[in-house]
């Protein structure tokens, strides 16, 4: 009785670990994009709308920091968060030069049940083994997202 009661403690005290975060959304580019493809890198979700000022700030922030990334340890996966068409998005994305892949969230609903939108635009960040480790409510900047970077590198703060 002793060792079965052992054992359960030890069960109990064991970390919950979540499962991994994985979505799959059809993309600007034509092709489905599944979260778990980028296992490996940070992922930056921004979610967004082409109506919202201050997603349109954060768009060549968002570029700069997915252009000196994407070869080596993270991307930026822009989720559009409105009803709008594809070649009017197309167009949209070419005029402001938005150089990371574009997914299409057009019903409206969030993708993944842990992942809330409050307002636009929201950002998460998701570790290379597909923990959910940060959430920005408003804009970010490139700047920010290599002082989180650095950070994590460091061993310092595991996320908010």
């Amino acid at each position: 009785m002793k060792r079965f009661l052992l054992l359960v403690l030890c069960l109990l005290a064991l970390p919950v670990v979540a499962e991994p975060l994985d979505f799959r959304l059809p993309g600007l580019d034509g092709r489905e994009h599944a979260l778990a493809d980028y296992r490996g890198k940070w992922v930056v979700l921004n979610f967004w709308a082409t109506w919202c000022p201050p997603c349109l700030e954060e768009i060549p922030e968002l570029s700069a920091f997915h252009e000196a990334h994407e070869d080596k340890d993270a991307v930026v996966l822009g989720l559009n968060y409105e009803d709008i068409s594809p070649p009017q998005l197309k167009a949209f994305a070419e005029e402001y030069f938005i150089s990371y892949p574009i997914l299409l969230n057009g019903d409206l609903k969030p993708p993944h049940p842990r992942l809330m939108v409050p307002g636009l635009p929201v950002t998460y960040i998701v570790s290379p083994e597909g923990e959910l480790v940060a959430r920005q409510v408003g804009t970010v900047t490139a700047e920010a997202l290599e002082q989180f970077l650095a950070r994590q590198r460091a061993g310092k703060d595991k996320g908010r």
